[in-house]
C-alpha cells in the first residue's frame, strides 16, 4: 500500500529522470528554418552554439541561452562575458574553417556579413548546421533576426516576448522623434584616414541610427561608409558631428586628430567643436538594445526632448 511518504518519493525520482530529458529537448531545437541567404537548414541539436556577429551573440543572450555558447567572435562585445569566458574564432569577416569547426558547436548561428565568402561556402557544406542571420538596420529587421534566431534555438516564446519588447521600443520612439520640430544636421564619422574623414552614408547602419534619432544625415547623397573631401564636408557644413566610443585611452586622441582637419573646421559642428560619441556596438549593432541606442543617441542630439512634453526646435 502507498504511503504520502513513498508517494513523494516516486514523484521526485520521476521528476529526476524527466528533467535532464527537458532540458535537453529545450536545446534540441528539431525545426527548419530558412535563413538570410534563403538556405533551408534543419537544425536538430542546439546545445552548443557558435555565434558569429555582436547582434547575434547579443540576442542569444537576450533569449536567455548564453550557457549555451561555446564560441563567439571578436565583434561580440556584448555582454563582456560572452569574450571573456567563450572561445574565439577571430574576426567574423576572417574566419578560417578549421577555426569555426574546432569549437565542436552543433550550430552555427553567423551574421551575413561573415566571410570570406569561400569559408562560409566550406562551413556550409559540413554537417554542422549554419543559419545565416540577416543584416537588416530596421525595427521590423531586429525583430525578424529575433525570431529566426530563436525558432533556431528553441527558443520562441522567450523570442516572441523579446521582438515585441523591442518593438514597442522602436514605437515609444515614433512617437519622440515627432515632437522634433527641425532636424539636426549630423554627420557619422567612422574615422579619419590618410587625412580623410570616413563617413557613413545611405544603406549603412550609422545612416539608419541617424534617421531613428531624428537626425538628417548630410553624407546621405553617397552610398556606405566613405572618404570625403574637405571641401565636401565644408559644403555639407554638419551641425553636429557623431563618433563611435572606443577607449578611453585613445578617444581624446581621435577627437583632436578630427578637429585638426581643414574641412570638419569649417563646419559649424567644428567651429563649436560639437561631437557626440557613444559605444560602437551598442549604436551601430542593431540588435535588442536598438531601440534604446537610437533613444539615448536622440537625447545627445535634442536635450530638450528630455523635458516632458517638450519639442525639439532649434
Amino acid at each position: 500500500m502507498n504511503t504520502p511518504r513513498s508517494l513523494a518519493l516516486l514523484i521526485c525520482a520521476a521528476l529526476m529522470i524527466v528533467a535532464p530529458v527537458l532540458s535537453w529537448s529545450a536545446a534540441a531545437a528539431d525545426v527548419t528554418v530558412v535563413d538570410a541567404g534563403g538556405r533551408r537548414v534543419s537544425i536538430a541539436d542546439a546545445s552548443r552554439l557558435l555565434s558569429i556577429g555582436g547582434d547575434v551573440t547579443e540576442i542569444v543572450y537576450a533569449l536567455g541561452a548564453g550557457n549555451r555558447v561555446v564560441g563567439v567572435d571578436t565583434t561580440s562585445q556584448y555582454p563582456p562575458e560572452a569574450l571573456k569566458e567563450k572561445k574565439g574564432v577571430g574576426y567574423m569577416r576572417a574566419l578560417s574553417s578549421e577555426g569555426v569547426i574546432s569549437v565542436g558547436a552543433s550550430l552555427v548561428l553567423a551574421s551575413e556579413r561573415s566571410g570570406p565568402p569561400e569559408v562560409m561556402k566550406t562551413l556550409k557544406a559540413t554537417t554542422v548546421p549554419l543559419v545565416e542571420i540577416a543584416d537588416d538596420n530596421t525595427p521590423d529587421g531586429v525583430a525578424r533576426k529575433i525570431r529566426l534566431i530563436a525558432k533556431a534555438i528553441g527558443a520562441e516564446d522567450s523570442g516572441e516576448d523579446l521582438a515585441k519588447k523591442v518593438s514597442a521600443g522602436f514605437l515609444a520612439l515614433d512617437e519622440r522623434r515627432a515632437r522634433i520640430k527641425s532636424p539636426v544636421r549630423a554627420l557619422f564619422v567612422l574615422g579619419v584616414q590618410n587625412g580623410r574623414v570616413l563617413a557613413g552614408g545611405k544603406n549603412t547602419s550609422a545612416d539608419a541610427m541617424l534617421q531613428l534619432a531624428g537626425a538628417a544625415n548630410v553624407a546621405g547623397s553617397v552610398t556606405g561608409f566613405r572618404p570625403l573631401t574637405d571641401e565636401a564636408i565644408v559644403e555639407l557644413a554638419p551641425e553636429v558631428i557623431v563618433a563611435m566610443r572606443r577607449s578611453s585611452t585613445t578617444d581624446a586622441h581621435d577627437l583632436s586628430q578630427l578637429f585638426e582637419l581643414k574641412g570638419i573646421q569649417g563646419t559649424p559642428a567644428g567651429k563649436n567643436r560639437h561631437v557626440v560619441t557613444m559605444d560602437g556596438l551598442y549604436l551601430l549593432g542593431f540588435g535588442p538594445r536598438s531601440p534604446d541606442a537610437a533613444r539615448d543617441l536622440m537625447a545627445l542630439l535634442y536635450p530638450e526632448l528630455t523635458a516632458k512634453g517638450g519639442d525639439a526646435t532649434r
